[in-house]
């Protein structure tokens, strides 16, 4: 297994450019000389965008990344199903353990976010979901949106530039959406897990988190409503996020590798989920194709 640097690189800040993939991989910026994620299974250390595949989307601080596999190079077209392996199952690590991912721009992106040649290096993002889809060419694509670690709790104004935003040092840490519905969510339930009915207490009182059953993110949109958010311990959040469990209209609770249905969700009279949310998310888990 090889050793992961994460996040920045002495002498390479952010707005290096570099003339080609050799001067790229000898800066360790991005170290494979082909192939746009730098990772394996225990996690990924950059990417580059650069047009490689169409189902790829950026926004500027906000990217919506196609992951590797399946992708024919000379034409740019998606042949084969992809798999949650190699750089893929890395970037899908990323988010769980919160480490960074080093984004690198190439000149075949998008115009109004990519450089005129060669690469540049745009800083630090962070994996914030990921889930498999219907590509465009009709094969299963897995999906990462990843977000500028200077924006994560920012909206994005996705104004056009050529030029990278100035960067400051951040701290990695899990995001938690914390809204004032999803408190109302968690108070209603007296902030016990619908799934598994844990309560956790911390000297500071009790703990749970508000998941969002359709994601707030692109390309979801999910709303940010009562009748879209769940009050769950960490571990069911995490397990929901990661696509491990889904829930069906019936209410139950399955595990997404085998179907089994491992539990049911408590629903309090005055609170319910749309069955159009529970269905989105239903189908993240089965591929979307």
């Amino acid at each position: 297994m090889s050793v992961r640097t994460y996040g920045e690189i002495p002498g390479y800040p952010v707005g290096s450019t570099f003339l080609n993939r050799t001067q790229l991989a000898a800066s360790k910026v991005h170290r494979p000389l082909q192939g746009g994620i730098c990772g394996g299974r225990d996690g990924a250390e950059s990417i580059v965008v650069s047009g490689g595949y169409i189902d790829d989307e950026d926004y500027g601080d906000e990217i919506v990344y196609t992951g590797q596999g399946g992708n024919d190079p000379g034409t740019k077209r998606q042949i084969a199903h992809q798999e949650l392996a190699l750089g893929n199952a890395g970037l899908a690590r990323n988010q769980l353990e919160g480490n960074p991912v080093r984004v690198i721009r190439g000149a075949g992106g998008h115009p109004g976010f990519s450089p005129s040649k060669g690469f540049r290096y745009d800083g630090l993002f962070r994996v914030v979901d990921h889930w498999p889809a219907g590509g465009k060419d009709g094969f299963r694509i897995w999906r990462f949106r990843l977000v500028s670690l200077d924006n994560i709790d920012q909206p994005p104004t996705h104004e056009p530039s050529t030029q990278p935003a100035p960067r400051v040092p951040a701290v990695i840490q899990r995001l938690v959406r914390n809204t004032a519905l999803a408190l109302r969510v968690k108070q209603l339930y007296d902030y016990r897990c619908q799934i598994c009915d844990t309560r956790l207490e911390t000297p500071a009182g009790p703990y749970a988190e508000g998941a969002h059953v359709r994601p707030m993110g692109r390309p979801h949109n999910g709303p940010d409503a009562l009748n879209n958010i769940l009050c769950l311990c960490p571990n069911h959040h995490v397990l929901f996020d990661a696509g491990a469990i889904w829930i069906g209209e019936d209410l139950g609770v399955y595990e997404t590798a085998t179907g089994r249905q491992i539990g049911r969700v408590r629903m309090a009279a005055d609170h319910g989920i749309a069955y159009g949310h529970l269905a989105y998310r239903a189908s993240l888990c089965s591929g979307g194709i």
